[in-house]
């Protein structure tokens, strides 16, 4: 066989692979477009669809968690994070000047476990919430916050154990707090707690609200300071 013959069988077998890639890719982008396009829309419809509702500081909804009588003047909102030592801080301060808020205030939870940095404060938030749904939340959330130093330095392995021993103290049913604890509205409760406080700024935990107004530097005077300054408001409006 000449050069030339054998160059141009090259040239036809380099032309013969082109178009054969050519095929291949036109039938990936197909494959792409009629198959993998939708399931990425269905993907995105199921999330989007299955996100539930997100409220505001000033806004109380039958899924709150209130301490208190919801129509006193003042709310108060606290975002917080059952593992975050200021969280805990924060609980053993408002547990401390409540009985002076509460015919003035009512008090709103909202979940916001920051997982980075408090490995336990997401299964901590499931185990408050699947407590509500035997009456117990505020029950849990105590307890939780009283014992954040026996549990937070926990392995994974042995948390779940730990706070079933506290369900176990509180007199709950196990099994129906594991059903509860996996349940699709419990998890979305807490991932809805999230993305309301996500949409009101909160960005640190405690993060707390007082008539919708963030609060910087909780602390029992400024607490009772600003309930006062809105209760007082409230009453002169009326």
């Amino acid at each position: 066989m000449s050069k030339r013959e054998e160059q141009r069988k090259r040239k036809e077998a380099k032309e013969q692979a082109a178009q054969n890639r050519n095929k291949t890719r036109k039938l990936m982008m197909q494959v792409a477009m009629y198959v993998v396009a939708p399931a990425l829309i269905l993907v995105t419809l199921y999330t989007l669809l299955s996100q539930g509702p997100t409220y505001s500081t000033v806004e109380i909804v039958e899924s709150d968690h209130v301490r208190g009588i919801a129509a006193t003047p003042v709310s108060i909102v606290v975002y917080a994070d059952f593992q975050c030592p200021a969280c805990a801080t924060e609980h053993d301060t408002m547990t401390r000047i409540w009985p002076n808020l509460r015919s003035k205030a009512h008090l709103v939870f909202r979940h916001f476990p920051i997982t980075t940095s408090h490995p336990h404060s997401w299964t901590a938030s499931l185990y408050a919430e699947a407590a509500a749904k035997q009456d117990r939340f505020w029950e849990m959330h105590d307890y939780l916050f009283a014992t954040q130093g026996i549990w937070a330095g926990m392995g994974t392995s042995t948390i779940e154990d730990e706070f079933d021993s506290y369900a176990l103290e509180l007199n709950l049913d196990l099994d129906r707090l594991h059903a509860d604890i996996e349940s699709d509205e419990v998890i979305q409760k807490v991932r809805n707690d999230q993305r309301g406080g996500n949409a009101s700024g909160v960005r640190s935990t405690p993060a707390v609200f007082i008539n919708g107004r963030l609060l910087s530097q909780p602390s029992a005077d400024r607490i009772t300071e600003a309930v006062d300054e809105e209760f007082i408001e409230a009453e002169a409006a009326d």
